[in-house]
């Protein structure tokens, strides 16, 4: 079971629901993309920039020797940096409406993350954040996505708590930031519409 539970936690890292998130976007509305350059940009700033946090840790002066604590901090950062490169590129490139909601979703939710990690002190989950603000995307395009988006974050949820890397309050925490900052979001572009 922990097998198991390691796996899924590997699948539903937060770059990787991202990509995901994008391809079905891409191939399902392109529209919100506006060209194809948009999903390569936001492949590299919202999946592959992120994701390289993992493989670099060990050259990281800093960061090397924090073992999984540094990791995660590591991994947060380079999120985050992603994030801010992606909203710049959008701001530069013209992007769509669409791709705003996704950046503004994702810098949004990563800022509130940070916040209530370091200057809180209230572990949220950025684990469930990186499943949970994508489903909310997902419904936001209307992808039909809610069910299996709803079995991926319990699927995400068990493989945290048999595996002690979080408490429930921390899961539920990571899970309503992004909800929030997407009902956020859809409330102000209907009152600036």
């Amino acid at each position: 079971m922990n097998r198991l539970a390691k796996a899924i936690r590997c699948v539903t890292l937060a770059p990787v629901m991202a990509g995901i998130m994008l391809t079905l976007v891409y191939v399902r509305q392109p529209q919100v993309m506006g060209r194809a350059g948009s999903f390569w940009w936001g492949l590299f700033f919202l999946t592959v920039l992120p994701i390289l946090a993992y493989p670099l840790q060990p050259y990281i002066p800093g960061y090397r020797k924090k073992g999984r604590e540094g990791q995660r901090i590591l991994a947060m950062v380079f999120a985050v940096a992603g994030y801010l490169m992606g909203g710049i590129a959008n701001f530069v490139l013209k992007a769509p409406r669409g791709m705003w909601m996704i950046y503004l979703e994702y810098l949004l939710s990563g800022f509130l993350i940070l916040f209530f990690n370091k200057c809180l002190g209230l572990r949220a989950s950025g684990h469930a954040c990186g499943v949970a603000g994508p489903a909310a995307l997902l419904v936001y395009f209307r992808i039909p996505a809610f069910v299996s988006g709803m079995i991926i974050l319990a699927l995400t949820w068990w493989a945290s708590l048999r595996m002690k890397r979080h408490t429930a309050g921390q899961l539920l925490g990571g899970t309503v930031i992004p909800v929030a900052v997407i009902l956020v979001l859809t409330f102000l572009e209907k009152i600036t519409l």
